[in-house]
């Protein structure tokens, strides 16, 4: 059984512009000591996702419209906020993307990280200090001794990310959240975090889930990948199905925009256009006016269909997406 399966999930926002389908059906699973990345675009459902799971979508103006996610059998989405509390910091734990904004700039570092530990009553005050002292050291921050007494903002943007992976590990969780967890950070300071990540999940054997907007960083990282797109998944499948085998229009363009399979000199791709909005009536194809596949329109208004292509991996087949669109729709 996976430690967590997400079924339908579908999260909605109600503004005064109209209703925001930032989730709309997403489904996938993740096995113990696997890890899961998920990609895609600002604003494709990436974080929004993973909030959802954790019941951190603040309601209003955010709602959820249907799903379940099953985490060890017991559905989190069905769980009230003190069974959730129950969960959260202990079995599931989460590195969010701003370690500035989500430390406490009033409250010592020390007052932080034990704060699961004793939340969880996982152990005493001194045997909490010790653990904290012991995961400073573990994911690299030096003198931790003198260090854990000092404010977020005495230390810099690397060693603060430390400080939250620290504190979503000390308590050993089952499942790590990662979102975007390499933000804003230089070249080697983001090999340093990821490489830290996989080694601490070696040692306690847990589950990671990656989101990231950057194909290049999960391609080493990850052993199954979700593409997202305008809330939904368009592609899912091993990283090899991903990078050498990948169907949808969106995945392919998503990897000619990694500047280091560019050639010297040459101008970097983009995406043409920009992502859609997501009020109104959802389009046949979300990705339609952005495809560079040239289709008719009574190609472009077929139905798209969600297909296992191969084993393990899953593409919304359309005309506009998926080239030799009729060989797979037949199959």
């Amino acid at each position: 059984m996976p430690l967590l399966e997400v079924q339908e999930l579908t999260t909605y926002f109600d503004t005064r512009q109209g209703t925001v389908r930032a989730v709309d059906g997403v489904s996938f699973s993740i096995n113990k000591g696997e890890t899961l990345g998920i990609v895609g675009e600002s604003g494709s459902g990436k974080s929004v996702t993973c909030y959802s799971i954790m019941g951190l979508v603040p309601r209003p103006p955010g709602r959820l419209v249907r799903g379940k996610a099953l985490f060890e059998g017991h559905d989190l989405l069905a769980m009230s906020d003190r069974q959730l509390n129950t969960i959260r910091g202990h079995k599931i734990a989460m590195i969010f993307q701003d370690p500035m904004t989500s430390l406490n700039p009033y409250l010592r570092i020390e007052t932080q990280l034990i704060e699961p530990l004793l939340i969880h009553r996982i152990c005493d005050r001194s045997e909490a200090r010790r653990l904290a002292l012991d995961m400073m050291d573990a994911v690299g921050i030096p003198d931790a001794r003198n260090r854990i007494r000092l404010h977020p903002h005495e230390f810099s943007g690397g060693m603060r990310q430390r400080v939250m992976i620290a504190m979503a590990l000390i308590a050993k969780p089952d499942l790590l959240i990662a979102d975007e967890p390499t933000t804003a950070l230089d070249v080697t300071v983001q090999a340093q975090i990821l490489e830290l990540i996989k080694t601490m999940q070696k040692d306690l054997g847990m589950a990671v889930i990656l989101i990231t907007h950057d194909l290049g960083v999960v391609s080493g990282f990850c052993d199954r990948i979700n593409v997202m797109y305008a809330g939904q998944v368009v592609e899912s499948g091993t990283a090899d199905h991903i990078f050498y085998h990948a169907l949808h229009a969106y995945t392919r363009a998503l990897k000619k925009s990694i500047p280091s399979t560019q050639s010297k000199g040459q101008r970097l791709y983009t995406i043409p256009g920009v992502p859609p909005q997501l009020m109104g009536e959802r389009p046949v194809c979300a990705f339609a006016p952005r495809s560079d596949l040239k289709v008719t329109p009574e190609e472009e208004a077929m139905p798209s269909q969600f297909r296992e292509v191969s084993p393990g991996h899953w593409v919304e087949i359309h005309p506009t997406t998926v080239e030799n669109y009729h060989q797979f729709i037949t199959q």
